[in-house]
């Protein structure tokens, strides 16, 4: 391991690339972090203060070629380098809108932090993101137009960084004198002797902490080969992570793991915990390899996002995926997904497949009305499908909620109609 204290500018210069492996979160940075680093910027100029740290970058040096560019894969800190190449960008791009201000030398900025200025394809980049940002940041670089409507954390901080600039609080080399004097710790590790998953696991990022899915995500795909990780996440963990919309992926993609353990376990992990349990699970699951563990994770991702996200081409499966979050019916999400595998695998039929989740929409709604306390709710759900009996799959579920006169009761009709009068 090799830690030097510097800047990002001793850190991007020479012909370099970062690269951020498909294990890596995507940017997550929001416009809280960004004000931060900001506000540190402006305090450090205005008090005179000669530098202050942000943290560190920890790195793995790719084999070493005699020419060309020199390549560095980093498992921590590619959101502050990221976020500091998007100040760097906004105060590039002002220098070319302003020539008049001699001040600030955009050439430098682009062919020395930017671009490596004699490379092409994508060694002529100095960071280069994963496939969910990697196209914005390389349009920003090379000041491409970006499509109307496109969402996306790096525009919306390269926009707070571009109106700063203009609000004219610090000139612009005051600016880049600033980013100079932001101490950055670069640590590089031996791919022989350092243990990066360990290293990974351990590290907790300022700004914001790895979800329980960016901790399963980098497990998953870590330790393949480079070939084999390319190929479960380009087939499996990318459509995967497509299937959830862009704004909530991380928080609902935390809930579908929990969501999926539970189904498979039959008990409920503890929130906290999801990560861990996924490794548990991972170590005695019934497959054989990463891969096929993978291709599991992208079916039952697919009826998870269909429910929650309200999707379906059949229109009596749509409105009930509606009362199911109308009703906020998460609890029920491990049973159905085994249900909705069952119809997949043709076990049971499309009318069974609905009938089940009116069945599950209707013991909710009822227990509701009835004041009943649903804290019992999670672990009927989590239980549920050890009562199916395959040969009986229709008539064991219905058997399941009519024979309950305990605390997981399904009201009748009586019942349920003399609290829904009061």
């Amino acid at each position: 391991m090799d830690a030097r204290k510097g800047n990002i500018y001793e850190i991007l210069n020479g012909n370099k690339q970062f690269l951020i492996p498909v294990y890596q979160r995507f940017y997550s940075w929001d416009l809280e972090q960004c004000k931060r680093l900001w506000s540190d910027i402006v305090e450090m100029q205005k008090k005179g203060k000669a530098g202050h740290f942000v943290g560190s970058i920890v790195n793995i040096a790719e084999q070493a070629m005699p020419t060309g560019v020199q390549k560095y894969m980093i498992i921590d800190g590619q959101q502050r380098m990221t976020t500091l190449t998007l100040l760097l960008l906004a105060l590039r791009d002002y220098a070319i809108a302003n020539p008049q201000d001699v001040s600030i030398n955009s050439r430098r900025i682009d062919n020395m932090l930017l671009k490596n200025e004699y490379e092409s394809g994508d060694e002529r980049y100095k960071l280069l993101l994963t496939q969910t940002d990697r196209d914005i940041l390389i349009s920003l670089v090379e000041c491409r137009p970006i499509p109307e409507g496109t969402i996306s954390r790096l525009l919306n901080n390269y926009d707070f960084f571009a109106g700063k600039i203009k609000d004219k609080d610090l000139t612009p080399a005051e600016i880049y004198e600033s980013i100079g004097k932001l101490q950055i710790v670069n640590i590089t590790l031996d791919r022989a002797v350092d243990d990066a998953q360990a290293i990974f696991e351990s590290l907790n990022s300022t700004g914001k902490e790895l979800s329980e899915s960016d901790l399963i995500r980098n497990y998953v795909l870590m330790g393949l080969e480079p070939a084999e990780q390319s190929y479960v996440y380009e087939h499996y963990w990318r459509p995967m992570e497509l299937l959830f919309s862009y704004e909530t992926q991380e928080s609902v993609m935390d809930r579908f793991f929990r969501d999926y353990l539970t189904m498979k376990l039959t008990r409920i992990p503890k929130q906290n915990r999801v990560y861990e349990e996924f490794k548990m699970y991972h170590l005695n699951c019934e497959f054989g390899s990463v891969r096929e563990l993978c291709q599991d994770l992208l079916t039952f991702a697919k009826y998870y996002t269909d429910m929650v996200f309200r999707r379906s081409n059949n229109k009596a499966l749509k409105r009930l995926y509606d009362d199911i979050n109308d009703l906020r019916m998460e609890v029920s999400y491990p049973f159905l997904l085994k249900v909705h595998d069952d119809f997949s695998n043709g076990i049971i039929s499309e009318e069974n497949l609905e009938e089940i989740i009116e069945l599950c929409i209707s013991y909710v709604l009822r227990r509701n009305i009835c004041d009943i306390p649903t804290n019992s709710l999670n672990k009927t759900f989590a239980t549920l499908r050890n009562e199916i009996k395959s040969d009986d799959y229709m008539n064991s579920i219905k058997a399941f909620f009519v024979s309950r006169d305990d605390y997981k009761e399904f009201p009748d009709d009586d019942k349920f109609k003399r609290a829904f009068m009061t």
